[in-house]
């Protein structure tokens, strides 16, 4: 569904991205990780059209999208969820969701209700709240419903479980382990490890910008060079 080759970025005259080749299939969850600084969020934008390349291609499902923008890209089923925060402050959670409904470029992925994503997301009770008076992680739980409600068949999601209670990380998860399952693709980066590395079918150690390792969960949990930057990594265990 999406695959990126040789992707190569310099920011201020610096590499920060080094030929980095990564693909996401249908029904895939993908994991990114590394130590901060690593270039997970610039690879993301890389991904989502935000980031010029020095070099390198990114193909969504097998047309090379490398010259489009992020808007033509969600047109052509790319989703994504920046690290940043991009609520609407001044309007409620059900404004959020339905604006958004309203104006996002329809993708031919899963079609999922924005109310019914609300309630699996645990904000049911907060939909004629305005996103300003959220906590955090409801802030996060409702940019991630906005992501999905636009049907994309290929999601990036760069810290999905930011300031998210155990509860509601739990909601974010089964959320997306159901949205891979219907088909579309997942690529997810979070500094929690346990969390993401749960939902992943692949992961993947990026360190100074370059790709250091790909490999199953179990196997990425137990590679000395990931126990080296994640020393307290707990043994890996597939999430129900």
């Amino acid at each position: 569904m999406l695959h990126a080759a040789g992707i190569s970025v310099d920011l201020g005259g610096a590499p920060v991205l080094r030929a980095v080749t990564i693909g996401a299939a249908a029904g895939e969850v993908l994991g990114i990780f590394g130590p901060s600084g690593a270039g997970k969020s610039t690879l993301f934008r890389a991904l989502a059209g935000e980031q010029p390349l020095r070099a390198g291609s990114v193909l969504l499902d097998g047309h090379d999208v490398t010259a489009l923008p992020l808007w033509r890209r969600a047109r052509r089923g790319l989703g994504y969820l920046p690290q940043t925060p991009s609520v609407l402050w001044d309007l409620t959670v059900a404004e959020n969701l339905a604006v958004f409904r309203s104006v996002a470029p329809r993708a031919p992925g899963p079609d999922l209700d924005p109310s019914a994503l609300a309630a699996e997301l645990g904000l049911e009770a907060r939909l004629d709240v305005r996103a300003g008076s959220l906590s955090g992680g409801e802030r996060r739980r409702l940019e991630l419903a906005r992501a999905l409600s636009a049907s994309p068949r290929v999601l990036l999601c760069d810290e999905p479980f930011a300031a998210i209670d155990p509860l509601g990380a739990a909601r974010v998860a089964a959320r997306l382990r159901a949205f891979a399952a219907a088909g579309a693709a997942v690529i997810i980066a979070d500094h929690h490890v346990a969390e993401a590395l749960g939902l992943c079918h692949r992961a993947a150690l990026l360190i100074e910008g370059e790709l250091a390792l790909v490999a199953e969960p179990a196997a990425f949990s137990a590679d000395p060079l990931v126990r080296k930057h994640y020393v307290v990594l707990p043994e890996w265990r597939p999430q129900a």
